[in-house]
């Protein structure tokens, strides 16, 4: 028997209060709905409905029976409405938040390919470290750095970024350049402060460090803080001190010469980077064309 059929038909001769009234919501002869319940009845060998002449009522077991068949239809029902959406062209305004690191230096050239590709989407995008609620704010999608706190937004990973050393050759002209990370004492760093973090200002910053002697463990000495990537860099090319930044932001300045990188046989601990979205089982075609578009992109990640 079909039993996705039977099911329906229980939970509308339920919703409906009788057979005869199913039937007519249905289009069917009561005893075609009828024998229908029968089936059901027999192919579960349990029975449903108590009937007489005058009423209906649920057995014990036709209640419980009856609510996991609400609750299989509306799955039924939204797999439905999920092949229908992802047949659907994308299109409508798509609301998203990045931090201005990955954004300006990263996104705009795949961009460019997305708005190709998908022509009636159109884009808004915020460029802000801080970290946006979706919900609240009304954003889509979001480029999040570091690790992430528990919440009910789904995760995927992206390349992270590489981090280098650099700084401005008049600073290092004025100051030295450190060859050991040990002299990094010495000089004066610019760090990033997190717009969601503690306001107060940090005297130290802490950057992790990999080379031919294991991991290491860099205390340096913080003048100047910042939650904005390009304003960092900007800071350091104008000989205010030494940062530690994505390679993607700062590769053109080096190539250059407009900043130098520093300890160039060491790596820096890369911070990671992923796409978030709420955890909507409805999603619309617009947003799962981003997101497959980003991973396609930007992760190793299967889509």
């Amino acid at each position: 028997m079909d039993m996705l059929r039977g099911m329906a038909l229980f939970v509308r001769i339920v919703d409906k209060g009788s057979i005869t009234r199913a039937a007519d919501d249905s289009g069917l002869t009561p005893t075609m709905i009828g024998n229908h319940l029968r089936a059901l009845e027999e192919h579960l060998g349990m029975k449903l409905l108590h009937r007489t002449t005058r009423q209906q009522q649920l057995t014990d077991f036709g209640l419980h029976y009856y609510e996991r068949c609400l609750e299989i239809l509306s799955m039924v029902q939204d797999a439905e409405t999920v092949a229908l959406e992802a047949q659907a062209e994308p299109q409508g305004r798509l609301r998203l938040s990045f931090p201005h690191a990955f954004g300006l230096e990263r996104l705009m050239a795949a961009l460019r390919l997305y708005m190709a590709r998908y022509p009636k989407v159109d884009v808004e995008i915020s460029f802000t470290d801080r970290m946006v609620d979706l919900l609240e704010e009304g954003f889509e999608a979001a480029v999040r750095i570091g690790e992430l706190p528990s919440s009910n937004i789904i995760a995927r990973r992206l390349h992270a970024h590489p981090l280098v050393l650099c700084a401005a050759p008049d600073y290092l002209a004025r100051r030295g350049t450190p060859v050991r990370p040990q002299d990094m004492q010495e000089h004066d760093c610019i760090t990033y402060r997190y717009a969601n973090g503690p306001v107060e200002q940090k005297q130290r910053a802490l950057w992790r460090l990999h080379g031919e002697e294991g991991e290491l463990q860099l205390s340096v000495r913080t003048r100047l803080q910042m939650d904005n990537g390009p304003a960092l860099r900007e800071a350091a090319a104008a000989g205010l001190g030494i940062v530690l930044l994505p390679l993607a932001l700062v590769e053109a300045d080096l190539e250059s010469g407009r900043l130098c990188r520093i300890l160039p046989a060491y790596s820096f601990a890369e911070r990671p980077l992923h796409l978030v979205y709420l955890s909507d089982r409805r999603r619309s075609p617009k947003l799962n064309s981003f997101i497959d578009f980003m991973l396609e992109h930007f992760s190793d990640q299967p889509r």
